[in-house]
């Protein structure tokens, strides 16, 4: 006779027993689909596929708070949740199989069919992309299947007792459930591996030989970097530099297969090869580039030496009607930006590059071709990945972030950014340097002043730009006295306009503010 505690123990013995079935069976399907998709079609693996397309259906209240909160590791938190979600649901399938296995084989595999849902609604896929969940819907359902096998209709007796062809144990589910989990981590990192290595544009771009600049960068003065120990260097090195895209897993181009298309209202449409853009004229300028995400006193700007062709005279060899006012250009993942064409045809240094600090775009930052605009945030000027330019206007087409209510145009706001002291750091009494950077790119920046406590303002000491679509190092000598005290800093652009001190969130055009920060001293 079982007693209440034992029936108990049974019940979420075979509970357990039927979410591990669940789990294995969904994580088998994912695991085939996601090796498939490394040797198949990449932006098919289902996790990506869905992780994608919540990125595009974010709100974009989500969107700052998942950058704020998480910053650069907010991709992972994404596919981390993704992947906690997907357990779950795999569970729930497993207890479903109790009741029905018809129905939780059917469970998995619409799970499974997700992915293939997702893939297709990604801007640039094609039914190829779909298959690799395609194919794991199959797998999950079968390994369902299988774990979760009935009895046959009679048993036939064997020597020494027992019978043969009886059902599944408990305990022969969970051991099957665990090697089938066990093999489909050894798939996943498999595909992993292979896709690592199909994906790996090392070696490409080792092989790019960058032509000298017809126009040279102006060489830097001694006095662009303050040299104080916590400030930003003028140029950031390309490990350093920010990264913020909708990107889950980076393109691995091969320049040797990659085209820049041009056309839209355009008397002369063409097309160039990576060589061909290459062997243009190539401009070298110092640029800063800024995110609209970046909050007062963010991270997610920076300044580096970069190397590319005129966006003005790749436009000017198509010969661009005269009613496009929007440049539509287009990423090889689908993302797209809508750029005003008077800021790429207004004599500023708006370029198609090449290169960043002296070597070939990172892929991370756009191996093999990139757009850059300065004075514009990078959501409508700074296209990774780039594969087509498109002359338009704004009434015709909208790009990715304007669809999801960004603003339109979004020249940088002026900005200053303390660096040192840190923010809740403790120092010692006596003289120390307030210091950080500034920008306010395409009108530079005229002056910064520091304000300690209530004390009145004070004129910063300003680092050298070689332009003024330039951020700028700052810095003023302070004598800290014993206490805790609020530091603050606002800078003035080149047209005398100082930058506001009322607050502004970034959505939708750049966020706004003085920064300040609390130090103790003592």
């Amino acid at each position: 006779m079982h007693t209440p505690e034992g029936q108990t123990t049974r019940r979420l013995g075979d509970v357990a027993t039927a979410g591990a079935a669940g789990i294995a069976s969904v994580g088998a399907g994912v695991a085939s689909a996601h090796l498939l998709a490394s040797v198949l079609a990449p932006a098919g693996s289902p996790l990506i596929a869905v992780g994608g397309t919540f990125i595009d259906l974010t709100p974009a209240w989500l969107k700052e708070f998942a950058i704020s909160t998480f910053g650069t590791a907010d991709k992972a938190v994404l596919l981390g949740g993704i992947a906690a979600t997907l357990l779950l649901v795999a569970a729930l399938c497993g207890l479903l199989a109790r009741r029905s296995r018809a129905a939780g084989c059917a469970a998995v595999a619409l799970v499974a069919l997700v992915g293939a849902v997702a893939a297709l609604s990604r801007p640039a896929s094609s039914a190829i992309d779909a298959v690799p969940s395609l194919v794991g819907a199959v797998v999950a359902a079968a390994v369902l299947g299988w774990l979760t096998r009935p009895a046959p209709p009679a048993l036939t007796p064997v020597p020494g007792g027992g019978a043969r062809g009886a059902a599944p144990t408990r305990r022969s589910v969970l051991v099957g459930s665990l090697a089938v989990a066990g093999g489909a981590v050894a798939v996943a990192a498999l595909g992993s591996a292979i896709g690592g290595r199909l994906r790996d544009v090392t070696a490409a771009r080792a092989s790019v030989r960058l032509p000298a600049p017809s126009e040279p960068a102006t060489a830097l003065a001694d006095a662009v970097d303050v040299r104080i120990d916590g400030v930003t260097p003028f140029r950031v090195p390309n490990d350093d530099f920010y990264r913020v895209d909708t990107a889950l897993v980076v393109p691995a181009i091969d320049p040797s297969g990659w085209r820049l298309d041009i056309g839209g209202m355009v008397q002369r449409p063409y097309s160039l090869s990576y060589d061909e853009l290459l062997a243009m004229p190539l401009v070298e300028r110092d640029l800063t580039l800024t995110c609209v995400s970046n909050e007062v006193g963010g991270p997610y700007v920076g300044n580096a030496l970069w190397l590319g062709v005129r966006l003005s005279d790749l436009l000017a060899r198509a010969g661009v009607d005269r009613a496009a006012d929007q440049l539509f250009s287009r990423s090889t993942d689908g993302w797209t930006a809508s750029t005003p064409m008077g800021a790429v045809t207004d004599g500023r240094d708006a370029l198609v590059a090449v290169a960043m600090n002296g070597e070939p775009l990172p892929a991370e930052h756009g191996f093999p071709a990139r757009m850059i605009v300065p004075g514009l945030y990078g959501f409508v000027s700074a296209t990774k990945w780039l594969v087509s330019l498109e002359a338009t206007t704004y009434a015709q087409r909208e790009a990715y972030w304007t669809e999801r209510g960004w603003a339109t145009d979004a020249p940088v706001r002026t900005m200053a950014r303390i660096e040192v002291p840190r923010p809740l750091s403790t120092v010692a009494p006596g003289a120390i340097a307030i210091a950080g950077v500034c920008w306010a790119q395409h009108r530079g920046i005229e002056r910064v002043e520091v304000q300690v406590d209530d004390e009145p303002w004070v004129a910063a000491r300003l680092g050298a730009a070689p332009s003024i679509d330039t951020w700028r190092q700052w810095w003023i000598p302070w004598y800290a006295t014993s206490g805790r005290h609020v530091l603050r800093v606002r800078a003035t652009d080149a047209t005398g306009e100082v930058q506001p001190q009322a607050r502004l969130t970034p959505f939708p055009s750049g966020a706004q503010g003085w920064h300040e920060v609390v130090v103790n001293v003592g």
